[in-house]
């Protein structure tokens, strides 16, 4: 009810916005672009931004993303605790709550815009050969850009952590701090064993769904596939999506942890607001501060306690290379000068599909696109009086399927693909190509005939790949982006397992659920990838996942936790900096191998973990 009340003045200044004489010119995805780029309905629970910065305090964490947002609320519960929270972004505003305009909000100032070197083995059917990074430069992180999808990983996942040397880290020892995170909202998988109930962040489904999304999910069952509560340890199996959503709309991590603690006295949080280097005592063994630039001012401000990183895997190594931490050979390259010699920015991470896989269906009921919503203003009314209808969906993602492809249907298997299940085509939405960046030849030679069909797509996602590639500076100024290496394909069976998880979407896409909806594999080729073998081929789909190689946006690992003796680990088991007192990494950098999920959920999970740490390393717990 709340929630509601507060979306309502969006109700009255979208409308003049869409309505409005200046407008009636424009098509209404231009003048919604318009309306989120301009932040018109700031959300007023949001800490304020400081204007008066205190020369120190107790903790200052790097970073308002999701795991910046739970430590700040974490550790200002030590009333007597000062926390900086620090934000190179700015403020979330409510447009970014309606799920279905994820997609958009990679368009505006929002987005760190980050980019790949280009390559010849992967993205090779994109812009300039490279793929688009999506990252968080906001109040709440990529938790505001991302398809709110909230999936923990395996079990064996954590197991394996704590098999490489990192004690404390298995899923027993995890389990606990999911449960902690969770207001889990779905009652029939709602069992205290497996889920909390307590927690900041709301967890539901979302409360639309489409009729090719329930055909699919029936069909994958059809199959083989049992359905499962993906959550509990075993993922294994079909799921219509478990969601970071709040009554139907995006619940951020600045939503879940940061708003109901707005008033907290010892909170500061400082926006628009960029760390450039950490501060060492003179022993350079230490850190005990951060350099950092606001409004072009700069500023030194001091810890009394710790300094935490947690800006992510592209940021954090950034950061800590940039203040000399990182590969001697590295940083003598670029002439900064070296501190500690450690491995950071090596074994990026990153779970990526087989963009543009395609089926075409009968004529559905359901709006088929976002265009079609915009221009039927009572379902864009609907859902600001109650949440529900179309725009409720998170980007068109509506349902997955987990699975180990040696072992398909065995629900206790450790997964390496998940099919993301998108109840739209790549024309569902004008903007959607170019989210992913598409060559705009290429994708009107193949994706133009569509036209108006309706359709939905499939994204077969590696979920455990063994190539790994690296994050590098490019420049001693912090505002020049990194260089990202991700090496995709470097280990072939990684291609090949890409390949087997599209011929299984197709397998699905042929059961009689989807029959009676008249699903059918959308055919027209990419020109360019006949060559290598005829459409439907082993050859012709590796090919195309070459061609339109989709990261999904876990970057992750280029902190990597491991035991003082692991000669590619960063931080140890208690996330503290090797060798380097007072300063800790705590976000998705520090997985030492990626999780078989996507990683939002265990961001949180690791930041809930990392903060007790915090607590009990310094007598507080």
């Amino acid at each position: 009810m709340c929630h509601q009340r507060k979306s309502s003045p969006l109700i009255s200044v979208l409308f003049a916005v869409l309505l409005s004489p200046q407008t009636q010119t424009l098509d209404p995805i231009t003048a919604f672009m318009d309306f989120v780029q301009e932040g018109t309905s700031e959300l007023g629970d949001e800490p304020p931004d400081v204007s008066d910065l205190l020369p120190e305090y107790d903790f200052i964490v790097v970073g308002a993303g999701t795991a910046g947002c739970v430590l700040a609320n974490r550790l200002s519960e030590i009333s007597e605790w000062k926390v900086l929270l620090v934000e190179a972004g700015d403020k979330e505003n409510f447009i970014m709550d309606i799920p279905m305009m994820a997609n958009y909000l990679q368009f505006t100032t929002a987005n760190w815009n980050y980019k790949t070197k280009p390559s010849h083995k992967y993205c090779t059917g994109l812009q300039n050969k490279q793929c688009n990074w999506p990252r968080g430069k906001v109040v709440g992180g990529s938790s505001v850009l991302n398809y709110m999808i909230y999936t923990r990983g395996a079990k064996l996942d954590y197991d394996a952590w704590e098999a490489m040397g990192n004690e404390g880290w298995g899923w027993e020892d995890v389990l606990p701090y999911f449960k902690k995170i969770e207001n889990f909202n779905i009652p029939k998988l709602n069992t205290p064993k497996t889920h909390g109930q307590d927690g900041y962040l709301n967890v539901e489904y979302t409360p639309y769904r489409t009729a090719k999304s329930k055909a699919w999910v029936k069909a994958a069952q059809e199959l083989g596939f049992e359905y499962k509560d993906y959550n509990g340890g075993n993922p294994s199996g079909v799921s219509y999506l478990q969601l970071s959503m709040k009554n139907g709309t995006r619940h951020s991590s600045s939503r879940a942890y940061l708003h109901p603690i707005n008033g907290r006295p010892n909170l500061y949080l400082t926006k628009k607001s960029m760390v450039t280097k950490l501060i060492f005592d003179d022993t350079k063994t230490k850190v005990i501060g951060v350099e950092l630039e606001k409004r072009s001012k700069k500023y030194n401000i001091l810890a009394r306690k710790e300094v935490i990183i947690s800006a992510g895997a592209i940021n954090s190594p950034q950061l800590l290379m940039l203040s000399g931490i990182g590969p001697k050979s590295h940083l003598d390259s670029v002439r900064i000068p070296v501190v500690k010699d450690l491995p950071v920015g090596f074994n990026l991470m990153d779970h990526i599909a087989a963009g543009g896989l395609h089926f075409v269906v009968n004529k559905q009921k359901d709006p088929s696109s976002i265009e079609y919503v915009l221009f039927h203003l009572d379902l864009v009314y609907n859902w600001m009086k109650t949440h529900k209808g179309p725009l409720a969906l998170p980007g068109g993602c509506e349902a997955l399927v987990f699975t180990n492809l040696d072992d398909k249907f065995n629900a206790s298997g450790w997964p390496d693909m998940e099919l993301l299940f998108l109840g739209g085509g790549l024309n569902f939405d004008p903007l959607i190509h170019r989210n992913f960046g598409f060559n705009e030849k290429i994708y009107g030679d193949t994706y133009g005939p569509l036209g108006s069909t309706d359709s939905f797509m499939v994204f077969p996602m590696l979920m455990r790949p063994k190539s790994k590639g690296r994050v590098m500076l490019q420049s001693r100024d912090p505002k020049v982006h990194p260089l990202l290496i991700p090496n995709y394909f470097e280990y072939p069976e990684d291609l090949q397992k890409i390949v087997e998880g599209i011929k299984l979407a197709i397998d699905i896409s042929k059961q009689p659920a989807m029959k009676k909806i008249g699903a059918k594999l959308y055919d027209v080729p990419i020109k360019y990838c006949l060559k290598y073998g005829s459409f439907g081929s082993d050859a012709y789909f590796a090919c195309q996942a070459q061609m339109f190689t989709f990261t999904i946006y876990h970057q992750s690992g280029t902190c990597k936790m491991g035991a003082k003796d692991d000669p590619t680990a960063v931080v140890d088991a208690r996330l503290r900096l090797h060798n380097i007192e007072r300063v800790r990494v705590i976000d998705a950098s520090i997985m030492p191998e990626v999780v078989s999920s996507h990683t939002n959920a265990p961001v949180y999970m690791i930041a809930e973990k990392g903060a007790d740490m915090i607590k009990q390393d310094w007598g507080r717990l």
